[in-house]
């Protein structure tokens, strides 16, 4: 169902009955969407689910659009085109499916207690029904990454007895469902106590028929770029001249002031190779301190001093370092408290005003929304938090870096303070309460050398009392320090959209002299490979340090879409020249907003759920096509500013419009397989599944109308379209996840 319109690629309808039809389809099917995503914020998913999705006036809606499709296979003679006729049976199978599975699926939950026989299942609407199987539950088990108390995933031992046969065994987890005879049984919860609960589904019809229209739709796809009827065809062999680049290279430095003392870089960076545990996984030092020193000041780095340094002056040179206005403070009220004018704040400004903070904070948490006590808690918070990260470390708290094994053999990370195992060896009880200490006094004296050995002692100690099946291999180690030190700074999103506006800017400019041909138009290809190569290259690091491919999260996915949006302005660049400022400037403004999202995040394990490859397909294609999409709206931007071009950027648009409605359309579905396969329904009515929808509908439109008689009225009309329509987008990716919220949201 949430690929409905995906077929309607190239449809080549005259008469004006149809666009009225296509009017009348469209604008009140994306309508409602919208508003049902508005509804589900304030009521819920289930009251939405209810009256605007369940309700019968939506399922006339849908019935329309079935039966629009069955007339225009009928109307164009479709058995004779078969890209059309594949795409729009799609549309009719992927109908049916979704009524199918309104009308005929059942889902519910069963929660099993250990050695209990459970012979019936709870469905959705309250009644109990019969399960084909007895389940018994022989145990229930967390499994969590090695050396750590971090979920890997969660497993439940089965034991199943259909009404004939014997008895056998068979374990559910996260992305491993349990099958018998069209029912399906995911892992949905579990308690303290032992038991698991089980999601329970019935679809055989439903997802049978949903699956066929996914079929018929990928074949319709391919078939339509390898079609020579197509319009995409037409377009790819068209040859369209665009305007020659100029670039300006533009850099800033800036003096730094004298910091705190600290210890020498090399001492430091000796330091950062220790490993300590660190957000549930074991990870180098650096890793901690890097984060320690941008949680604290907004940066990596602190008056050309490395994280490393500014951890350690804060180890050691704690008086020198309380007096440093290094902490970056938001909010004009907590300013205020602090006594400060300015951004920063020293750790001695808390210090001296902390029975106010912590009153004023408490009063902020108190206070009702819309008195302003959420965005006061927030800010007190955040400042609160800074605060408590500098008294965890010189309180000995922060850094878990000494493993010991306990009297079952189960490695735990302590801090220097932290209570120790009672099967704690005497050697290393004295050696873990006793490094600190040492270390100060080499401090004292000034004896680096000696310190770098006890760092070096420290981590051999760790390698020892943890083992290999604990610590992260030396290939994951080495690509973790090596993306820490590259990922310091803020620098590569201002630099990537400054250059990008210049170039933009300069070849709008060449463009409107009709200038083609310059010596210079491999500098802005070689800058957008250089970028894209740098975060290539970050993305591989992250992926060989976390041990998965890093796509969960809001700076991935904008890292991504950068290294998509690099790929595809350098691959046109032969036939468009543009294309490369058209690239840098979109990849800049992708490096904006990962850079909001949160600039360089550590590496980090995955949740169990998003261990599917699935996941990595999914937001692979999506954001490529995100990316085309954002394309296509600087493309528009182009073309209303250089009129005298308007008509190759149109051809341009339309160029990318086919690749990225169809790669919507597949991500799309492979989300709703990774679903099903995940929670046992393939869609839910999510506010980000509901825009997604929206999106390809909207994009769907200007290929519809560009395909037929008339048209779009103009060049400029297209323009306009594209430029609007990226609103769709920005309410997929941002609105969702900061606004109307649901399972998709990134927190």
């Amino acid at each position: 169902m949430q690929v409905l319109f995906s077929s309607s690629f190239s449809l080549n309808i005259n008469q004006s009955v149809m666009k009225k039809l296509e009017l009348l389809l469209m604008v009140p099917t994306v309508g409602v969407l919208a508003a049902g995503t508005i509804v589900e914020k304030f009521h819920g998913n289930e009251f939405a689910t209810t009256h605007i999705y369940g309700a019968w006036w939506f399922f006339v809606l849908l019935a329309l659009i079935g039966i629009y499709a069955v007339y225009s296979i009928v109307k164009e003679k479709m058995w004779t085109k078969p890209y059309k006729l594949l795409l729009y049976s799609s549309v009719l199978f992927m109908l049916a499916g979704g009524a199918l599975t309104a009308w005929t699926g059942k889902h519910g939950s069963v929660t099993l207690q250990p050695r209990v026989t459970v012979s019936e299942y709870k469905a959705d609407n309250g009644t109990v029904v019969k399960l084909p199987v007895d389940l018994t539950l022989n145990g229930f088990e967390v499994v969590t990454y090695p050396g750590t108390h971090t979920p890997m995933d969660f497993v439940s031992h089965l034991s199943y007895k259909p009404a004939e046969g014997e008895s056998a065994s068979v374990d559910v987890s996260m992305n491993n469902i349990f099958k018998y005879k069209g029912f399906r049984f995911y892992q949905e919860d579990y308690d303290d106590e032992g038991n698991s609960t089980l999601s329970v589904a019935h679809d055989p019809w439903g997802i049978a028929v949903t699956y066929t229209g996914y079929i018929l739709m990928a074949l319709g796809i391919v078939f339509l770029f390898v079609s020579r009827k197509s319009g995409f065809r037409r377009l790819l062999q068209s040859r369209a001249a665009a305007a020659v680049l100029l670039i300006a290279f533009l850099t800033m430095s800036g003096v730094a002031s004298a910091a705190p003392r600290t210890l020498p870089k090399s001492t430091a960076d000796k330091m950062g190779q220790m490993y300590v545990l660190y957000k549930g996984r074991v990870c180098p030092l650096q890793t901690l301190t890097k984060d320690f020193t941008t949680k604290l000041c907004g940066s990596a780095r602190y008056e050309g001093l490395t994280s490393e340094q500014v951890f350690a002056g804060w180890m050691f040179y704690f008086s020198e370092w309380a007096d440093e206005p290094m902490i970056k403070v938001k909010g004009d009220d907590v300013r205020g408290l602090l006594g400060i004018d300015g951004k920063r704040a020293s750790f001695n400004d808390f210090v001296a005003h902390q029975d106010a903070f912590a009153s004023q904070r408490s009063m902020g948490a108190q206070m009702p929304m819309g008195m302003g006590g959420a965005v006061k808690s927030k800010t007190m918070r955040a400042a609160s938090e800074k605060y408590n990260l500098i008294q965890m470390l010189v309180g000995g708290k922060l850094a878990k870096e000494f493993p010991v094994r306990d009297s079952a053999g189960t490695v735990g990370w302590y801090a220097q303070n932290d209570d120790l195992p009672f099967a704690t060896p005497d050697d290393d009880y004295f050696f873990i309460k006793k490094q600190l200490s040492y270390c100060q006094e080499l401090v004292l004296k000034g004896d680096f050398d000696e310190l770098e050995k006890v760092f070096e002692k420290t981590k051999s100690f760790q390698e020892k009392r943890a083992g290999s099946e604990v610590l992260p291999s030396s290939t994951s180690y080495n690509a973790e320090r090596l993306y820490n030190r590259l990922t310091t700074g803020k620098w590569l999103a201002m630099l990537v959209v400054t250059l990008g506006l210049l170039f933009f800017a300069l070849s709008l400019f060449r463009a409107k002299d009709k200038k083609r041909e310059s010596n210079v138009d491999w500098v802005p290809f070689g800058v957008v490979a250089a970028v894209s190569v740098f975060l290539l290259t970050i993305f591989i690091l992250r992926w060989i340090a976390g041990g998965h491919i890093p796509m969960a999260g809001g700076f991935d996915s904008m890292n991504l879409m950068s290294i998509a949006i690099g790929i595809i302005g350098l691959v046109m660049s032969r036939r468009y020249r543009m294309a490369p400022s058209i690239a840098l400037l979109t990849m800049g403004f992708c490096q904006l907003v990962a850079m909001m999202s949160g600039s360089n995040p550590p590496v980090t394990h995955l949740m169990p759920v998003l261990s599917s490859p699935l996941l990595t397909l999914h937001v692979t294609v999506i954001m490529i096509s995100y990316a085309l999409f954002f394309f296509v709206m600087v493309t528009g931007v182009a073309g209303l500013i250089v009129p005298s071009r308007s008509n190759e950027f149109r051809r341009l648009n339309l160029l990318m419009l086919y690749p990225a409605v169809a790669l919507l359309s597949i991500g799309i579905v492979i989300g709703a397989l990774w679903a099903n396969i995940s929670w046992g329904n393939y869609w839910s009515w999510d506010p980000k599944e509901v825009w997604a929808l929206i999106t390809l509908l909207v994009y769907l439109y200007p290929l519809v109308r560009c395909q037929q008689e008339g048209g779009f009225r103009s060049d400029r009309a297209l323009h306009i379209y594209c430029v609007i329509a990226f609103f769709s987008v920005i309410i997929t990716y941002f609105g969702v996840n900061l606004i109307l919220g649901g399972i998709h949201s990134y927190n």
